[in-house]
């Protein structure tokens, strides 16, 4: 748990899902040692490796968030995904792809210049279609969790 700046502690949301624990936990903190390359890389271009690996997963999420300008590094990143073989044991590529339109379509449908009450009406029809979205494509290969993971 983290501390507020009044010194009380925050607890985290509860998953929406049971299985966004442990490695899956959508607000991770996570440890691991960054390539002295990518570091060197990071300093060169005065960028620092937690904005470019924000970047990174914003765009290959399609989120709504920065989209402006971005399409072409969200297609590299798409086939960056597809080119490692991520997922194709249980998809194939033109299902990834199909994945990868539909998560894009939500996140063109933000309501930008809406106000704060129609922002909040689309955050909300936007996580239960997450759920449905995850869901379907879940089930597609009819694949099971344990039922410690279960849905």
């Amino acid at each position: 748990m983290k501390k507020d700046p009044t010194g009380m502690q925050q607890r985290k949301p509860e998953p929406e899902l049971k299985w966004q624990t442990g490695a899956y936990d959508r607000h991770a903190e996570v440890k691991f040692i960054l390539p002295y390359q990518f570091l060197l890389l990071c300093r060169l271009v005065e960028k620092s490796p937690e904005e470019i690996i924000r970047d990174f997963t914003d765009n290959l999420s399609c989120g709504s968030w920065k989209r402006e300008g971005r399409d072409e590094a969200k297609e590299h990143l798409i086939n960056y995904f597809i080119a490692h073989g991520y997922g194709q044991h249980h998809y194939s590529e033109e299902d990834i792809r199909q994945m990868f339109k539909e998560m894009d379509a939500l996140g063109l449908l933000f309501p930008n210049d809406g106000k704060m009450e129609l922002i909040d009406l689309y955050a909300s029809w936007r996580d239960k279609h997450h759920n449905y979205w995850f869901k379907k494509w879940f089930r597609k290969p009819r694949r099971k969790l344990s039922k410690k993971e279960g849905l």
